[in-house]
């Protein structure tokens, strides 16, 4: 099974504070937009996602469909098709993509310590 592109998306407090922090880690500017309080930074193939006040927690992150440039790959695993797969193993979905659907959908789950997994797929 092919996740995609990996990622991490932070909830911040304050995500210029945050923004500094992370430049100091090497990480520097991928996309977003700092005045609607979410930005991506990048450092080599670490990616992360720095998010204000739009949700609780930090999530896990793959982009099925792109590699870690936010390129798009030839060949991968439709979202859905993961779906089935996690499914089929037993692993309960907190969202589920439509079955009958093509393109763009995610899925959310957790992990047994209750860490949330976002499964995003842009195209």
């Amino acid at each position: 099974m092919k996740l995609g592109a990996f990622s991490i998306s932070l909830s911040v407090k304050d995500i210029h504070q945050s923004k500094e922090f992370y430049e100091k880690l090497g990480f520097t500017y991928k996309g977003g937009n700092i005045e609607q309080n979410w930005i991506v930074m990048k450092n080599e193939n670490a990616v992360i996602g720095l998010f204000q006040g739009m949700f609780e927690g930090n999530i896990i992150t793959f982009n099925p469909g792109w590699d870690s440039n936010a390129q798009n790959l030839e060949e991968f695993d439709d979202v859905r098709a993961i779906q089935k797969h996690l499914k089929e193993s037993g692993i309960k979905l907190i969202a589920e993509a439509d079955e009958n659907s093509t393109g763009p959908a995610h899925i959310t789950l957790a992990d047994p310590d209750g860490n949330n997994i976002l499964i995003d797929q842009h195209r």
